[in-house]
């Protein structure tokens, strides 16, 4: 076979955004770490404060901490290691380390994608249907919810799983990325991969599609509900409760989708990268602004903290 004159390859290079050296890269890598430990703290502080806060124990930011723990977890799979390409102006990844990071990164992004549809129709519930929404929502219905996304988004992506483990690589070893994405990891395969991209477009209709137009709907009835509210400082209200994860839905699903369902010749690999960069440092920076210290119940907690924690100091 032609295969044969190749020699087989065991690690990748990933070039990272080689068009940023010297002191633009040095500034990248600052700027990404500080967001990196900001992410970290805000939402370790909001896990914190939902586990430990009687006032905070309700089915919305009950889904808010699990997404806190998400976004966490999403991070630190990918940063560390953009944060050491971006140092070394590239580095080598082994092909087994290679498929664990793009089936950790899969599996964590399809739970994020349900997580957020449940807090969609968390909220759907709690503006529609306001008078049978604490027995439809109880605790066990949370906690099967939650369980079904992790479950789920585990088990889904397997399928990845099983087709990156079949793959052989015999020809080029460059990855022109920071992370090992799926796209760019299976074009350098000298399998048959024909079958794995069919699959990828069909399992992103259970893992993207199906949430996001169960979100939309969501979000249609959510609307019509606010509509026949007949005061404006009600309609106003029951819309702020739902503003927030409106944005963060916005934002997600629309980096997402540019980057996974958008054509490869829609835009260039750097845009992608870049693209990609918002998506996976700038989103989970962004979204606990967004949902949590926006409202009312955490601010009041935390100010609560910093008053009890002054007070203290200025005691002694």
């Amino acid at each position: 076979m032609i295969m044969n004159n190749y020699t087989a390859v065991h690690e990748f290079l990933l070039l990272g955004f080689p068009q940023i050296k010297g002191y633009n890269a040095i500034i990248l890598f600052v700027l990404i770490l500080i967001a990196y430990i900001m992410t970290l703290m805000i939402n370790s502080m909001i896990i914190i404060l939902v586990s430990t806060r009687q006032q905070l124990h309700s089915p919305m930011y009950f889904f808010i901490q699990q997404l806190s723990f998400i976004e966490i977890v999403f991070m630190t799979v990918t940063i560390p290691s953009m944060l050491r390409v971006i140092w070394l102006e590239g580095t080598t990844i082994s092909i087994i380390g290679c498929i664990a990071q793009t089936y950790i990164y899969c599996a964590i992004g399809t739970t994020e994608c349900h997580i957020l549809t449940v807090m969609s129709f968390d909220r759907y519930l709690a503006i529609c249907h306001p008078l049978r929404y604490s027995t439809i929502m109880n605790i066990k219905l949370q906690h099967s919810l939650v369980i079904y996304c992790w479950v789920f988004g585990l088990l889904i992506t397997q399928v990845n799983l099983s087709f990156l483990c079949q793959l052989r690589f015999c020809g080029p070893n460059v990855i022109n990325h920071f992370f090992c994405d799926i796209g760019p990891f299976v074009e350098l395969s000298c399998s048959y991969t024909r079958a794995l991209q069919l699959e990828i477009v069909f399992i992103s209709i259970p893992i993207m599609v199906i949430p996001f137009i169960l979100i939309v709907v969501s979000y249609i009835c959510v609307f019509l509900t606010i509509l026949r509210i007949s005061s404006t400082t009600g309609r106003k209200k029951t819309f702020s409760t739902c503003s927030s994860l409106l944005s963060v839905v916005t934002v997600f699903y629309g980096t997402l989708i540019t980057i996974y369902l958008v054509p490869a010749n829609g835009h260039s690999l750097t845009v992608n990268k870049f693209i990609a960069l918002l998506y996976i440092v700038i989103t989970p920076l962004f979204n606990p602004f967004v949902y949590s210290l926006r409202s009312k119940e955490i601010r009041a907690i935390i100010g609560i903290l910093l008053k009890t924690r002054c007070y203290g100091k200025n005691k002694t």
